[in-house]
Parts: structure tokens; C-alpha cells; sequence
């Protein structure tokens, strides 16, 4: 199988817009909250403007009225609807200082910037993947099971994990296995939570290691093992000879 993050997100923005900011690099360790992108804001700027500009002119006429229908010169009717149409105005302000705050693209959680699809100039719109971000402190491996030995793992199972670039194995607990089969290659989807280690890295190759028996064996060091000619000899000692 693969290491991957438990953790990843490809972050896209929500609107569209020119590029204007993008103060990550591939490797940069980000905070939630940090600014991973920033999007031309202009043209939203200006629409916010205008809806604050028609939610003042709102909030007057409110006013207005309110001392009006008091002196009883309008109708509750008249009264109402200018109302109706003051948080209106208010509804259209909230929708656009969203949308403004929608064009600073930030990280959704603590982590490292793995790859980057765009850079300054570059147009940004819904659905077009920005920046790549990973957790490395939580790591697993993802591991295709054939169907012969899917029935000898299970969930919360501890399995021995060896990985190429670590000299000792790992341990690792199933967290996740597929309900069903990949139709193509036959196999079961696992994911195996690994524990943390310095040498560890997403995209490392890794082999978990499935029991699917037990067996009894008398072992002896090598050392103890004498060799002639073709023979292998080993000396038992019983009572001190």
C-alpha cells in the first residue's frame, strides 16, 4: 500500500476571480486560519458598496416611517413594506460582505502545503483546485487486501507494517476497510492508522502484514548451528554435558 494523510484537503475557491496573492510555498507548514490565496476583490467591493449604500437609504425611509405611521400619516401597510424592504437591504449587505470575505481563501487546518495547481495571475472559480494541503503528524496506510485474506482482518485489528526507508516495523491499527470490493482488481480497500515517527512521509511504499494461521516451531540461534561438510549439527546440552 500507499502513506497517506488521515488529514488532506484540495482547497478551491468559492468565487471567481483574478488571482492577486498567493504567499504559500510547497513545504510550508500553515495554521488553520493562515492565508493560503487572495482573489481580485474589486468588483465585489463595489457591489458591497452599493448594498450599503441601499441599506442607508433603507434604514432613513425605516425611520422615517416609523415616526410617520406614530402620527398616523401612513398605513400599517405602507409601514410594512418599507420595512420588508430594509431588511432586504440588509440581506443583500450580509450576501455581499460574504462573498467579499470569500475571495481571502484560508487554511482549513493545521498542516503542510503539498502542491500548488495555480500561481499570481492565475483565474480562480469554483471547482478548480487551488493549493493542496496535508496533516503530516497523523499518517496511514492505504492498502488494496485481496479477497482471500479479507476475512482474516477487521476493524480496530493491530497489523505489522513495514516500511522501506524505517528499520523497524511499525504497528498499526485497521481503522477502515471497504464494504465492498473493487470490481477490476478484486480487492478490499484498508486503511491502517499508523503511529507517529520522524522518518515517516506521505506517499512512502509500505506492506502490512496480514496472520492467517499460527503454527508451533522449535528456533535456535545460528550461532549454535555447526556446520561439516554437508552436515548441520547441533549440540544439546543435558545436565552440563
Amino acid at each position: 500500500g500507499t502513506v497517506r494523510a488521515r488529514l488532506r484537503a484540495v482547497v478551491e475557491a468559492k468565487v471567481s476571480g483574478r488571482l492577486e496573492k498567493l504567499p504559500v510555498v510547497t513545504g510550508q507548514s500553515v495554521k488553520a486560519g493562515d492565508l493560503l490565496a487572495e482573489l481580485d476583490a474589486r468588483e465585489i467591493q463595489a457591489q458591497l458598496d452599493q448594498a450599503l449604500a441601499m441599506r442607508e437609504q433603507a434604514d432613513a425611509d425605516l425611520q422615517r416611517y416609523s415616526t410617520l405611521l406614530q402620527q398616523e400619516a401612513v398605513t400599517r401597510a405602507e409601514y410594512d413594506a418599507i420595512q420588508a424592504r430594509q431588511r432586504v437591504a440588509q440581506g443583500a449587505v450580509s450576501e455581499a460582505e460574504t462573498m467579499l470575505a470569500h475571495t481571502r481563501v484560508l487554511a482549513p487546518f493545521d498542516g503542510v502545503v503539498t502542491r500548488k495547481y495555480v500561481d499570481v495571475g492565475d483565474l480562480a472559480a469554483p471547482g478548480r483546485p487551488l493549493i493542496e494541503v496535508e496533516d503530516p503528524a497523523n499518517l496511514r496506510l492505504e492498502a488494496n487486501i485481496p479477497e482471500a485474506l479479507i476475512g482474516h482482518i477487521r476493524q480496530g485489528m493491530t497489523l505489522r507494517v513495514r516500511i522501506a526507508t524505517i528499520e523497524q516495523d511499525l504497528e498499526g491499527v485497521v481503522s477502515e476497510i471497504a464494504p465492498s470490493a473493487d470490481p477490476n482488481s478484486r480487492t478490499f480497500l484498508a486503511k491502517i492508522d499508523l503511529p507517529a515517527n520522524p522518518d515517516l512521509r506521505a506517499g512512502l511504499f509500505g506492506r502490512a502484514g496480514i496472520p492467517v494461521g499460527q503454527f508451533s516451531a522449535l528456533r535456535i540461534p545460528a550461532a549454535a548451528v555447526v556446520s561439516r561438510g554437508q552436515l548441520e549439527i547441533v549440540f544439546v546440552v543435558e545436565n552440563n554435558q
